[in-house]
């Protein structure tokens, strides 16, 4: 690995450590076994790299496994008939990641004031879209390249406020693939 690589490992390190919020640009270095010069080269700030590091740990894992939920219940049946099972399987992704989701949240208040980490997490978004997009696309072939992209991004925001809902009220009845086909039924029967 390369220093960059380093650091974002080191930076998933410290941060499980210590939390985001106390995190220190030396804990990251530290842990990484580089200079703390290198975060400024690599990253140009702290915050950036820790932003980066979320970013990538957690959504690369999140990701994958969304992704895989698409293709398990999709394989060789219709949308409709897979819609519910595929958001109960990343529904379930919530309990395996509620820590790395925490990290997330924690670090969202940052990222808010920023408009570097802002551009970022835009980019990385994008990215998350573009990846569901091409598993609806791989699993179900008949969807339009419009309403692949279209169905990944609200797979996508549905998954962000359920994430949220599910750290702030984890008693609450989250939205279940019964509850999403009953709500697209009703959209389209009126």
């Amino acid at each position: 690995m390369g220093n960059r690589e380093d650091l974002l490992e080191g930076a998933r390190k410290a941060i499980l450590e210590h939390g985001s919020a106390k995190v220190t640009a030396r804990d990251i270095a530290t842990a990484a076994g580089v200079s703390l010069a290198a975060i400024g080269y690599h990253f140009g700030s702290k915050d950036r790299l820790v932003t980066e590091a979320l970013t990538e740990g957690v959504g690369s894992g999140i990701g994958d496994r969304m992704e895989d939920a698409i293709r398990s219940a999709g394989a060789g049946r219709p949308l409709h008939e897979t819609l519910g099972p595929t958001w109960d399987d990343m529904i379930a992704i919530l309990g395996d990641h509620r820590e790395d989701l925490m990290l997330s949240m924690e670090n969202l208040v940052h990222i808010a004031h920023s408009d570097d980490s802002g551009h970022y997490m835009a980019e990385a978004s994008e990215r998350a879209h573009l990846d569901l997009t091409a598993a609806l696309r791989d699993t179900h072939p008949d969807l339009s390249e419009a309403h692949a992209a279209a169905l990944g991004k609200l797979l996508f925001v549905l998954f962000q406020g359920v994430a949220t809902l599910s750290l702030a009220a984890p008693t609450a009845h989250l939205l279940d693939g019964h509850d999403l086909i009953l709500a697209v039924d009703a959209i389209r029967k009126t």
